[in-house]
This record gives structure tokens, sequence and C-alpha cells, in this order.
């Protein structure tokens, strides 16, 4: 499976990426706002004001704040959520601006090319079930991957780079940066680490991103550029 056939994308204008707390983070082009894993380690209701539609990556609480995003939809007729079955069947009362996805999936949200990758959460012990997680690509050029190490089999322009978590450590990240080989890394999946834990995986990405030159930095929330 490639989903690398250009006849299937949308027009490829500039996009607003900005960086909020933890995983969060917002696209905005077109007058449209797409919201990725607006959770409870960020202010989920500030991220979600006036977007045009969210994804989630999967159910974890530090990737989805269920009040904040059942309050939006209730809030704006027009917003939709596109999320793993185990997130969609949450939000069944809202019907068809609530879809579910799956690996393999090309959509068009909200102006947006979508690409769905990846089924299963990364392990964090062999006593705690894995979840769904479906990263996502987003036209074309960034991939939030959610809480995964899954490559996608197109190139990828901007990772998003978990830095962070129960489920990882240093050498798998730098790994999964090497095996993706995008052309640059944003931190995400920080919001546990001082300031001590941020500086030290920050150049840990440095290290991930040695091979290639790539450059690889951690936006501070609120920080937006442009891809």
């Amino acid at each position: 499976m490639g989903f690398a056939d250009p006849d299937r994308r949308l027009y490829r204008g500039p996009v607003q990426f900005t960086k909020l707390g933890h995983s969060c983070v917002r696209l905005e082009k077109d007058g449209a706002a797409l919201v990725i894993d607006p959770g409870t380690f960020t202010d989920a209701s500030a991220a979600l004001n006036l977007a045009t539609a969210v994804l989630v990556t999967h159910e974890h609480p530090d990737h989805l704040d269920a009040g904040a995003v059942r309050e939006a939809l209730l809030s704006d007729q027009d917003l939709t959520l596109w999320a793993p079955p185990a997130v969609a069947g949450q939000f069944g009362d809202f019907g068809d601006r609530v879809h579910q996805v799956r690996h393999g999936d090309a959509l068009a949200v909200a102006g947006f090319d979508v690409h769905v990758y990846g089924e299963k959460h990364a392990p964090i012990h062999r006593e705690i079930p894995l979840v769904e997680n479906t990263g996502f690509m987003i036209d074309g050029r960034l991939f939030h991957p959610g809480d995964s190490f899954i490559v996608p089999e197109d190139p990828v322009e901007t990772l998003l780079v978990p830095i962070s978590a129960p489920w990882l450590k240093a050498g798998e990240m730098i790994d999964y940066f090497r095996a993706v080989t995008p052309a640059r890394g944003y931190a995400i999946h920080d919001a546990i680490l001082n300031d001590a834990g941020l500086a030290l995986m920050t150049r840990m990405m440095s290290v991930a991103a040695a091979p290639s030159g790539a450059p690889v930095t951690r936006l501070e929330p609120g920080t937006t550029v442009e891809l």
C-alpha cells in the first residue's frame, strides 16, 4: 500500500502549523483549521476554538480531552471528528459529524488531504492492553504518529517526534527518526518533562538527525511556523 499519488492530493498551498501543549497541534490553511490530539495536558478548549475538524490518534486522555471535544461539538454544528473506532464510538450521538478512520484510509478533511497509518499504540508493558492508534499524514507533508513508531510508506517532510513517554526510550526515538528520514522534525509528547528533561531530549533529537543533517527542534507551545 502506497499513498504517493499526486492525483489524489489536494492543493498544497501554505500551511500554518502551531505547536500546542503536549501532542496537540493545529494546522491552518484557506480559512480552515485542523486540530490533532486535544488532550488534557493542553488547553483543549482553546485549541478547539474555531476549529473546522478535529483528528484524534487514540483514546488516552493526554491525547483526548473527551469533555472539551464534546463541548466543542455541541457549540459548533459544523465541527467534525475523525478518529479510530474506540474514540469515535464515544461520540456516536453526533451522527454523521463523527467519522471512524482506519489504516489505509485516504480522506479529504476540511480541505486537507489526510492519510491514515497504523493500528496499535506502542507497547507500554505486557500487562497493559494495547489500544487503537492511528497516525495522520496531512497534505503529504506532516506526519503525526500519535503514540506509535509507525513508519509511513510515503516520504515525510515534517515528522512530529514523540520525545518522552512511558512507552518510549531515547534509543527507540532515535531509531524511529532515522527510519522515517524526514526533511525536518519537531518534538511532541513533551508535557511530562521538566526544563532539564526537555533540554536533554532535544539533544537526543540532534543525535537522531545527525546522519541526515535534518533540522530538528522543540517549539514552545503557541509557536507557529509555515510548512
